[in-house]
């Protein structure tokens, strides 16, 4: 049955194997040709075959006012994009529909993942959507400088981002990438006390001389986990008034936090950077042993 599945040319719903763990394709109830993916039991990402720029997901469609406040869809359509983090590539669907030339890079850490994506959801073919197989950093960390006008990491491990990608030195990687007037949008998974979305936000806002949050009031008042949008650019994240009515009016209704506002949010926590490496020297005065290679291991086995 698993093996019939895998060879259709469409979504069918059931429980599939990926290369970590499982992903199930669940139909909406409410569209005839709406999918649900779930990735090991929890939701990732919605899909309407027949409307790409249908978003259920409410973060998502705040990520989305984001770009185009910045990018007028009418006057820039070949926009490039990096999506750190794939699921079911919802976004690039969208950024497709909307930006017809845009270029648009795809990372999925999972392959078996990014091949039934491609197989389900039909996406642009290459090199409109490209899907590259590997780790959100090391392929943000591969890339030429300032190609891309839009980066999104939106890449979880349970509820949280992993740390190597919150990280001051990584959201330095990603800045690189941004050519002039580009934008960083991050989706920040935050408990009701904020206490990692203020570290994330905080190494943002170190990178980038301008920052800004898009959230529902429940969550920027601490009364649930949810989502956080945290823009970050050289040039100013303005919260127009065309914007802001955008974000308004969705059935979760978004604020708009300006650059001050995030600022003064973070206060003196400090963001998160990489672990140092550790000085050789120290090692073997620490231990002569480990460094001389005593103690053998797996190095030319």
């Amino acid at each position: 049955m698993a093996r019939d599945r895998e060879r259709g040319g469409g979504p069918v719903a059931g429980l599939y194997p990926i290369s970590t763990g499982s992903a199930e394709l669940v139909p909406d109830g409410d569209s005839s040709d709406g999918w649900l993916l779930k990735i090991n039991g929890v939701q990732s990402s919605h899909v309407v075959l027949g409307d790409p720029l249908r978003l259920d997901f409410e973060y998502m469609r705040w990520i989305m006012a984001l770009v185009e406040d910045r990018f007028d869809p009418g006057g820039r359509s070949r926009l490039r994009v990096l999506h750190q983090g794939g699921g079911g590539c919802s976004m690039p669907r969208y950024v497709a529909a909307r930006y017809p030339d845009a270029r648009q890079v795809v990372v999925e850490l999972d392959a078996q993942l990014a091949e039934y994506v491609r197989q389900w959801f039909d996406l642009p073919k290459a090199p409109l959507l490209r899907i590259r197989v590997g780790e959100a950093r090391e392929v943000t960390e591969s890339l030429t400088p300032a190609t891309r006008d839009v980066v999104i990491r939106d890449v979880f491990a349970g509820p949280y981002t992993p740390h190597p990608l919150t990280t001051v030195e990584f959201t330095q990687a990603s800045a690189g990438l941004l050519d002039a007037g580009g934008i960083y949008l991050a989706n920040i998974g935050s408990a009701p006390d904020h206490v990692t979305a203020r570290i994330e936000a905080a190494a943002i806002a170190e990178v980038f001389p301008h920052v800004a949050i898009v959230a529902d009031p429940a969550m920027l008042k601490g009364r649930r986990y949810g989502n956080i949008i945290i823009a970050g650019s050289t040039d100013p994240v303005e919260g127009s008034a065309a914007l802001r009515r955008r974000l308004l009016g969705g059935a979760m209704p978004a604020h708009f936090w300006d650059d001050a506002q995030v600022r003064a949010w973070i206060g003196p926590t400090r963001p998160r950077r990489d672990p140092a490496a550790p000085d050789p020297a120290e090692r073997e005065a620490a231990d002569p042993k480990a460094a001389s290679g005593e103690y053998g291991g797996r190095n030319g086995a």
